[in-house]
Order: structure tokens, then C-alpha cells, then sequence
């Protein structure tokens, strides 16, 4: 039995779909669980969306009576239609519901979950997010028994991944999620005969981390820190919520006195500017943002470049962005929108 709900959970079902479609696999994908489908359109009034995991499974002609949607696992109707299918092993990615006892007594060789971090790390919503938010270097993915405490089971695999500086958390969250899979899938005899329970181990309480689910309240760029902060925290928040950045748009030529510099900025009206993409500038464009006013956004290379300077001298180059009201552009298109105006960011 699989159990998940958004993208990056369907990712998992087809890998298992997938192996179990080959010659000689030991199982097979008996039953699908997923949260209900929600509505969408303005004011949520349309008809209800199936999940990306209910969906994939409905494109695979899994029987209709196998596939559950309840709103909570603790519904006695949906407990008594699991106790029937006898399933031997629950599998879960990114399901969303809390799992009561009732229900994780049911499979004969229980509850493996995959979570997208080297457990005790970053248990919680977000693991990959607050991982690239916080600059780890390696990540990885835990294959771990389903206990009533969130993500504190006893682990039976885990396997490492590198953190590209560059790549952005949706794109590791899919990534990380195959790679789970294959994990699990590659190992799936040890839980047939009972190994995996031998083997897998207690979590370090003391070493446990919360990767807490990512809020809107989160998503302003703060100039004051560093560009190397701006830019992690762009690529944790990629998709949603996002990352945005308050800039004073000025028609008139900056003073060169900061005091007086900083009234003017005041002053002016403000966008928000959403950063979809970045990078860390190198040492030129560091020189350049040196050489401009205090805070300026500096556009080089005739627009091509966006930088946007940080108060410890560093700067964050914007390689996509979204104006208000406007699709997604590179920098020259939004620089030849401004016809001209100057931008500042507040530090």
C-alpha cells in the first residue's frame, strides 16, 4: 500500500510502479491513499482537484475500491477497508495525515516512510528547504519505520546527497524523493524477511533538528545580511512562498551624501519585486556595487546583470525576477522597463 499526496509523493509511486511491472519482483502496488481532492478557482468554488498521487494512480488503472481518499486516517471506515486488504507493507511520501496506532498495526512489516534528510536532522514539514536555507553542503534520505512521534522511528536506510550551491529545493525535493525510492525498492527482500526491523536503529534524541514548515511572514529579503544568506534563502523558497525584495524606485539622480541619500529613499515609492533565481556576485561585480551609491541597484552590462548590494559588501545577482502585476523576466527586460528610474534596497 502507497500512501502520499503531492507531486514529489507521485514521484515515489511511479518508481514503485515501475519495479513492480518488472519480471520477478516481489510486489506489487495493491492499494493507493491519498488526501482528498480540494477545489480551485476563485474562492476555491470549483470541483475538487484529484491529488497528483490519486491522479497517477487512476492512470495506472488502479482499481477505483483501491484507491482511499479519507480525510483523516483515524475514520473508522477507512481503518476497516485497510484491515481487509491485509496489505504486508505501507509505504508513505509526503501523505500529510498524522497516523494513528490503529492503523500502524495493520501492515504485517509496518509503516516505512521516506523523508528527504539524514534523520534525526531536519525532521518536520521542510527538511530540504531549511536545509538549502541553512547552507548544508550534504543532505541526503531516510527510509524510517512510522512511529506515532513525527519522523522519529527507527531508521533502516539512509543514503547521502550532495547539495549543489546552485540548485534549488523543488528541484532537490524531486530528486531526493527518486532517489528514496530506489533506496527502498533495491532493499525491498530485507523487509520481507524481517531484516529491516533487525537492523534498523533508534534515532539520537539528542541530535534530532525541526524543519519547520516555510510561512509567507518568511519570504522578505533582508539586505543586511549576507548575499550568500539571500541566496540560499532564494533557493529554499523557490515555488512557494517565494522571495521578495523591497525596492525603492527613485526618478532622480541619488546625493552623494548617505544621510541625505537615505531621506530621498524614504521618500519614494516602493515595489516588490520577486526574485525567482540568483547568485552569488563575484569579485567585479562586488567592485562595481562599490563604486555606485550608497544601496543602488546596479545594472552592468547594459542591463544584463542585476545586483543588488548587501550591507557587508557582498552582492546578490539576480538572474530571474517577477515585477508586480508582470510575468517572469530576465534582468534586460526589467531594466528597460524602468525607462531610466533607479532603484535602491533598504539595508
Amino acid at each position: 500500500m502507497f500512501m502520499g499526496t503531492p507531486e514529489v509523493a507521485a514521484i515515489v509511486l511511479e518508481e514503485l510502479l515501475k519495479a513492480s511491472q518488472q519480471e520477478g519482483c516481489s510486489f506489487e502496488v495493491a492499494a493507493v491513499v491519498s488526501q482528498p481532492g480540494k477545489p480551485k478557482g476563485r474562492g476555491n468554488k470549483g470541483l475538487p482537484t484529484p491529488s497528483p498521487v490519486e491522479q497517477l494512480a487512476r492512470q495506472h488503472n488502479i482499481p477505483d475500491d483501491a484507491i482511499l481518499c479519507p480525510k483523516s486516517a483515524k475514520e473508522p471506515a477507512f481503518l476497516e477497508a485497510v484491515t481487509a486488504m491485509q496489505p504486508d507493507l505501507a509505504v508513505t511520501a509526503a501523505y500529510g495525515n498524522m497516523l494513528p496506532t490503529a492503523f500502524l498495526n495493520i501492515p504485517k512489516h509496518g509503516v516505512l516512510n521516506i523523508h528527504p534528510s539524514l534523520l534525526p536532522q531536519y525532521r518536520g514539514a521542510a527538511p530540504v528547504q531549511r536545509a538549502v536555507q541553512d547552507g548544508a553542503a550534504t543532505t541526503g534520505v531516510s527510509v524510517a519505520f512510522t512511529v506515532l512521534k513525527c519522523d522519529a522511528g527507527p531508521i533502516f536506510l539512509q543514503e547521502t546527497a550532495a547539495v549543489p550551491e546552485d540548485e534549488q529545493a523543488p528541484e532537490m525535493l524531486d530528486r531526493l524523493f527518486k532517489q528514496g525510492a530506489q533506496l527502498l525498492v533495491n532493499n525491498m527482500e530485507r523487509v520481507w524477511s524481517g531484516e529491516a526491523k533487525q537492523v534498523a536503529s533508534q534515532q539520537d534524541e539528542a541530535q534530532a533538528t525541526h524543519a519547520a514548515k516555510l510561512t509567507k511572514e518568511e519570504s522578505q529579503l533582508d539586505f543586511r545580511q549576507s548575499a550568500r544568506v539571500l541566496h540560499n534563502k532564494v533557493r529554499a523558497f523557490a515555488g512557494w512562498p517565494g522571495t521578495f525584495a523591497a525596492l525603492t524606485v527613485s526618478s532622480s539622480s541619488s546625493s552623494s551624501d548617505d544621510k541625505a541619500a537615505k531621506s530621498q529613499q524614504q521618500q519614494a515609492p516602493q515595489m516588490q519585486v520577486k526574485v525567482l533565481k540568483s547568485r552569488v556576485g563575484d569579485a567585479a561585480a562586488e567592485q562595481l556595487v562599490k563604486e555606485a551609491p550608497v544601496a543602488q541597484v546596479v545594472f552592468a552590462d547594459g542591463g544584463k546583470r542585476m545586483l543588488l548590494p548587501c550591507a557587508d559588501g557582498s552582492v546578490l545577482e539576480v538572474l530571474l525576477l517577477q515585477p508586480p502585476t508582470k510575468k517572469a523576466m530576465e534582468p534586460k527586460a526589467f531594466y528597460n522597463g524602468l525607462s531610466g528610474k533607479q532603484l535602491f534596497v533598504s539595508q
